[in-house]
């Protein structure tokens, strides 16, 4: 979380307790002839309350030294700045400076009450006046109350957050094995009884019906979608997922399946968001996937680059490609597409510039943490 901005609000709570210190100087009674530099020292203390979010610390620092110094200039008036200072402090977590600060503060005003020419006694009592302890107590209190609160909103939202994720990774796995015991015994039926219906007409030297050979095709390629399917839902709730990491493996095992494919990486991948990695890790899955099974191509460049504010992830190859049409969307890439525009970014698949078939996304590394 980046440091709070000073904002208008802010702004007039100071300007307001600025406003209320310097008019309670000007009505209340201290010493005979209180000093210029009293006024000024009032003012400060209530503006400085602007900044109590974005330095707190500093903010505490500055309105104690001002209630110290109005004191020591005659002025007897309430330390409303620290209170609210105090209150602040607490609520950014810093206790231990608060305390510190708060004790260095009720000691030194006595002291700056007889500085300005009261004897001890009046000196402790007026004091007291100024910074009264039970008041100190209930803005720590308060500060440090809402603090917890905040904390125990912030770890509720995050638990929230936890369930909903468990829950869609039970529901992703109760999908796979759904599909799994419904369709993969059917589709597997289907393929095996148009294959042995082919090879039987064959063998007898029959023509084989187109639109048995289309179903054996159809069954064929229905099979291979439903167990790469299957695979990304499984393989998602892998410990630890799939990620970046991991493409040079993808890279080796499509030069192993006879596709000369290269991996070129450029910048740091240092900050990289787990979400942001796996959905790079799918996007070169799929089209190394691609190319191995309809693009007719001999090789594959993977590259991956590394910004400040995204991952580029390109895969060209030098299958085929017909320029003058636009791609039919299949399955994989409708799912690269989905994943990338959940993050934020961009997708481009289609023709390559001279031959083959490209797939380029943008991946913004600030969504995707």
């Amino acid at each position: 979380m980046g440091a709070a901005r000073t904002g208008l609000g802010d702004w007039l709570i100071a300007a307001g307790a600025a406003a209320i210190l310097v008019v309670a100087g000007l009505s209340g009674e201290g010493a005979a002839a209180p000093a210029p530099v009293g006024y000024a020292l009032l003012a400060a203390g209530g503006l400085a309350l602007a900044a109590r979010r974005r330095a707190p610390v500093a903010v505490l620092v500055v309105t104690g030294a001002c209630a110290v110094g109005y004191r020591a200039a005659g002025f007897n008036v309430f330390a409303v700045a620290y209170l609210v200072a105090v209150y602040a402090a607490m609520r950014a977590g810093r206790r231990a400076v608060t305390v510190v600060a708060s004790v260095a503060v009720l000691v030194a005003l006595p002291l700056a009450a007889m500085a300005s020419g009261l004897p001890v006694g009046a000196a402790l009592t007026e004091a007291r006046g100024v910074l009264e302890l039970a008041w100190l107590i209930a803005a720590a209190a308060a500060g440090e109350a809402l603090r917890q609160a905040e904390r125990r909103a912030e770890e509720a939202e995050r638990t929230r957050e936890e369930v909903a994720r468990r829950r869609a990774d039970e529901e992703r796995l109760h999908i796979a094995r759904e599909l799994h015991d419904s369709l993969t015994h059917q589709i597997s039926v289907i393929k095996v009884q148009a294959e042995a219906a082919v090879h039987v007409a064959r063998k007898r030297g029959e023509p084989v019906p187109d639109a048995l050979l289309a179903i054996r095709d159809a069954g064929r390629e229905a099979s291979r979608e439903l167990r790469a399917t299957l695979e990304a839902l499984r393989d998602d709730d892998r410990e630890p997922p799939y990620g970046l990491g991991d493409i040079p493996d993808l890279v080796e095992r499509a030069r192993a399946g006879g596709l000369e494919a290269s991996l070129t990486i450029e910048g740091d991948r240092a900050g990289v968001p787990a979400t942001v990695a796996r959905t790079a890790y799918r996007i070169v899955q799929e089209s190394l996937t691609n190319v191995a099974r309809h693009a007719a191509a001999t090789s594959a460049a993977v590259r991956i680059e590394y910004r400040a504010d995204a991952v580029v992830v390109q895969v060209d190859d030098d299958g085929r490609a017909a320029p003058q049409s636009p791609p039919t969307p299949g399955v994989g890439l409708l799912g690269m597409r989905e994943r990338v525009s959940a993050l934020g970014g961009r997708l481009q698949a289609g023709p390559g510039r001279e031959r083959g078939f490209t797939v380029r996304a943008e991946l913004p590394v600030a969504l995707g943490s």
